[in-house]
């Protein structure tokens, strides 16, 4: 099973990827960072998607879905962000954040890597 350094340099190595990281959302840190620019600040992403993932679990629970969150993805115009819940046991409070240059970006292909990656992923 694959440490989170290992995990960090896969995620790095899909194409088109930008900055990578693991991260806890109950404190909003990041556990592990890989990547990123002086426009893309892995600390800061982190903190700010902790945010995403709460709502989203808020308003899952607000609506009684009973279900749980695969990935969210966020688009912009230069850039793919994914954001991945862990869910296995010893993920449990923590996801994968990805940033992708959506011009070098294959999309679903990232999301399969990134799956694979959080199958293998032992925190």
């Amino acid at each position: 099973m694959p440490n989170m350094d290992i995990s960090l340099k896969e995620m790095l190595a899909i194409d088109g990827a930008i900055g990578a990281a693991v991260v806890d959302y109950g404190s909003g840190m990041a556990l592990g960072t890989l990547g990123g620019s002086k426009e893309l600040d892995l600390q800061i992403a982190a903190a700010a998607n902790t945010e995403v993932v709460k709502a989203k679990l808020r308003a899952m629970d607000a609506l009684q879905l009973q279900d749980s969150i695969e990935d969210i993805l966020i688009t912009l115009s230069s850039q793919y962000h994914i954001i991945r819940p862990l869910a296995g046991r010893s993920g449990k409070g923590l996801f994968l954040y990805l940033a992708l240059d959506r011009n070098r970006a294959n999309l679903a292909m990232a999301r399969h890597h990134l799956r694979v990656i959080e199958d293998k992923l032992e925190v």
